[in-house]
């Protein structure tokens, strides 16, 4: 069932718009299933931190004004119990970060996921259908697991927000990702980010239906009943064009959002990925010797989340090129105490090392979502990564992964981010380098090389 379906490579939805039609949605929504209506029995599951851009912080300011929660009555009474950042592996946000994020929601109504001790398992799919699925790459079965609130808690309705954007592990962000990655445990990640990596994530970034998607999707059809209903609410995401800002006043480089879904089952997300693979991947008819990537301080404090860089360009990539990227805000390399320490010991490295080393190593075998994002922080030898940290980061640890170390002072002088346009840019000297403000919002490929992976 689908509330709101709009969207195209031209819009730019206003946020008034915004509001008015997912109000109404939700309001249809609430109505129209027959959900409770008791106080705190609507839980919301937005992205965190890392999804900043994807106007999810808005729409869920939107949803807590509407369902109201305790001490604040709402349109539709005190219906909003808690608020859950979907953070799969990601550190806990911040109070200062949830303020930012979701200025109009009180910071104590969200709740931290914990993917190692919060999780409920709802059932397992067999070895059989995992092969089948992953076309053989792995042979393992798979847990569903959610965090046990969503389950237990006494929920009527889940609502998930987030932006549907090309994503590493499963072709396409969001949807039931949502669930089994941002609420799931430690087994669930680790094997679906796993199988990702043995099936190839240039086979899948972009793309819609992938095997884990599979995965996803029959692990919802088979326990899904167990959950309460989920009403999705998703956006696309893009730059406008110079001439775009200009003439709507908004500053160059900025944001529109070009889609809105929001409905109960999969439908919604269809629609969203197919306008996603408009928006969001921007096909090349010529491969990039260099790429300056840009990582905001404010979202990309490990190479975990600002490894983006890497898997989102490695298509467009020449063999023999550069990729510099411009890490001001790094801090660590993991997200979780226990996978920075695996990648400092083993490094990013090309697939057939990592897969010996799970082989030979007991800690990586244990940690499979740690081997499968070494898998793809590599460039498999054909282009050399180029990290530019700030203070917290040293080159010693920088060249000790796998990577090459930059001075980002020296590097910011040369390619000043404020005058370098999206895209293609030839320096004075003649340098000719392809800038990414921003790696999340998007996939960058060779047109040839994207399409000989369908």
């Amino acid at each position: 069932m689908n509330y709101v379906s709009m969207g195209s490579v031209d819009t730019d939805l206003p946020d008034a718009e915004i509001d008015s039609l997912f109000s109404d949605a939700l309001a249809r929504a609430l109505a129209e299933t027959g959900t409770g209506s008791h106080d705190g029995d609507v839980l919301i599951l937005p992205p965190d931190g890392t999804r900043f851009h994807s106007k999810a912080g808005f729409i869920t300011d939107i949803a807590a004004r509407e369902l109201g929660f305790a001490g604040r009555e709402g349109r539709h009474g005190r219906r909003l119990g808690a608020v859950m950042p979907a953070l799969g592996t990601h550190v806990p946000m911040s109070a200062e970060e949830i303020r930012r994020m979701f200025p109009l929601t009180p910071v104590s109504l969200f709740r931290p996921h914990n993917w190692r001790t919060d999780v409920v398992e709802l059932g397992r799919l067999d070895a059989d259908f995992v092969g089948k699925a992953t076309g053989g790459a792995v042979r393992y079965d798979w847990p569903v697991q959610v965090n046990r609130a969503l389950r237990d808690g006494g929920y009527s309705l889940l609502i998930s927000i987030g932006q549907v954007v090309p994503h590493e592990v499963i072709g396409m962000a969001n949807h039931l990702k949502n669930l089994f990655v941002g609420t799931g445990g430690k087994e669930a990640i680790d094997k679906s980010h796993f199988a990702g990596a043995a099936y190839g994530m240039e086979r899948m970034m972009g793309r819609a239906d992938t095997p884990v998607r599979e995965l996803f999707d029959e692990g919802y059809r088979r326990f899904g009943g167990l959950l309460p209903p989920v009403l999705w609410a998703l956006t696309v995401v893009g730059r406008r064009s110079d001439g775009e800002a200009e003439r709507g006043g908004h500053p160059r480089g900025s944001l529109a959002v070009r889609g809105l879904f929001v409905g109960f089952g999969r439908e919604c997300f269809e629609r969203a990925a197919e306008l996603a693979r408009e928006v969001s991947v921007d096909l090349l008819d010529e491969p990039i010797r260099k790429a300056v990537v840009y990582l905001e301080s404010d979202e990309y404090k490990s190479t975990w989340l600002g490894n983006k860089a890497v898997y989102r360009l490695r298509m467009a990539m020449a063999d023999g090129g550069e990729l510099l990227v411009l890490a001001p805000g790094l801090e660590r390399f993991g997200e979780d105490p226990a996978i920075d320490a695996l990648i400092r010991k083993h490094g990013y490295r090309p697939a057939a090392a990592i897969r010996a080393k799970v082989e030979a190593d007991a800690e990586l075998a244990d940690a499979l979502s740690a081997a499968a994002h070494l898998i793809h922080g590599s460039s498999e030898g054909r282009f050399t990564v180029r990290y530019c940290p700030g203070p917290r980061v040293s080159r010693a640890e920088i060249e000790s992964v796998g990577y090459e170390w930059g001075d980002l002072e020296a590097n910011l002088r040369r390619y000043d981010i404020g005058k370098l346009d999206a895209g293609w840019n030839d320096m004075a000297d003649g340098e000719r380098v392809f800038f990414v403000p921003n790696p999340a919002l998007g996939l960058w490929a060779e047109r040839k090389r994207f399409e000989g992976t369908e």
